[in-house]
Order: C-alpha cells, then structure tokens, then sequence
C-alpha cells in the first residue's frame, strides 16, 4: 500500500496545521474538560484520558460542537478552506502519547483494547498495516451507503509514540475527502479511497 509507512508523519503534520489556528488556541485552554458522555453521538469514540509520560510528549485536542462552531468562525475569514472542512464536525479528538519503559506497555494494551470494542461494536476495519515498527489501524462507522458518522485512526509508531484519533460528523465521502486533503492526513485518504471503491456504481477491481 504505497505512503502507509508514512502515516504517522502525516499525523503530525495534521498537528503543525492545527496549531496555528486561533481556533484552537481557544480550545487548549478547555482541554481539562472531562471526557464526553456515554450518550454522546453517533461515532464518538472515548479513548479515557492519558498521564503525560516521564520521557516524552503528551498533546490532546478534543473539540466538541460547540468549540467546532467556535473554531469555524475564527478561522472562517483568513483560512476558508480549514472553516470548511471544520464544518461537517460533530467532534474531533487528537492524541500524540510519546512512549517510555513506564508507559508503553499500558498504551499498547490501550490502543489493542479500542481496536477491539470498535470491532465488537460494528466499526468497518479498513487499513490494517503491521510493517516492522509500525501497526496501524483505520476503523469507519458509516450509516447506509454514503454517509459516515465516525472515523477512528489508531498508529502505534515502535516505541516512540502512540497516536489516537477520532473524528466524527455527519460526513459524506467527498467532506471526509475534504478534511482528509485540508489536515493533510494520508491514512484518512486512503480510508476515502477504500469507500470509493466499496460504492455502487464503482469500477471493477482489474
């Protein structure tokens, strides 16, 4: 699959492009908020919350609908093509866990465990790589044939660091495109273009 052993990259590259905002430079001071309820929407997934780690890095962004619409307007003037693909969002989570003989063996066991109840739960597979240090997995919730309610991207990169993400919306394959291609987010690409392939009216594999 070409570009997947890039994916983690592209997370953070996803990162860098977030930060800048004032839109989120709103959010950090929220990021103490507690975890969203069990009666949250369709497609929120609760990853718990994480201890930063004695060796490394600890980033979380979590925004809700509220914060999302917030972020919208901020950005909306100077940056139109980031309010856009902000705007199908019902909720976006991001967490970078770097990773050290403390923690590694918690947050592994932790990623395997989301990557399980998103299975028993009914969350379509569609990238698994395992390829030397890396182990990714792209899990979709979709509801009927176009729509997508929820997007989870799990990376766990060697023993550097772990990545969550959790996107979840009213999403029709072309928006999940969007934020795919504005966030510059390579393994949400390839997620599309699995969809795509799985539409009706869709070529023929050759």
């Amino acid at each position: 699959m070409p570009g997947r052993k890039t994916a983690l990259k592209q997370v953070i590259d996803m990162k860098k492009l977030l930060y800048p905002t004032c839109a989120f430079a709103v959010v950090a001071g929220l990021l103490g908020a507690s975890s969203l309820a069990a009666e949250s929407p369709a497609g929120v997934v609760n990853f718990g919350k994480f201890t930063k780690p004695t060796n490394g890095e600890l980033v979380e962004i979590n925004l809700n609908g509220a914060t999302i619409a917030m972020a919208t307007q901020l950005v909306g003037k100077g940056r139109p093509e980031l309010a856009e693909a902000l705007s199908g969002l019902h909720s976006l989570r991001v967490n970078v866990i770097g990773l050290d003989d403390q923690n590694r063996e918690e947050i592994v066991a932790r990623v395997q465990t989301v990557r399980g109840e998103l299975e028993g739960a009914g969350w379509q597979k569609i990238v698994s790589v395992q390829e030397k240090r890396e182990d990714v997995g792209i899990f979709l919730k979709a509801r009927g044939k176009e729509a997508i309610e929820g997007l989870v991207v799990t990376v766990l990169d060697g023993h550097k660091e772990a990545v969550l993400i959790n996107v979840a919306g009213d999403l029709r394959i072309d928006k999940l495109a969007a934020v795919a291609e504005k966030f510059n987010l390579g393994a949400l690409k390839q997620a599309v273009e699995a969809l795509v392939k799985q539409a009706p009216g869709a070529p023929p594999k050759e």
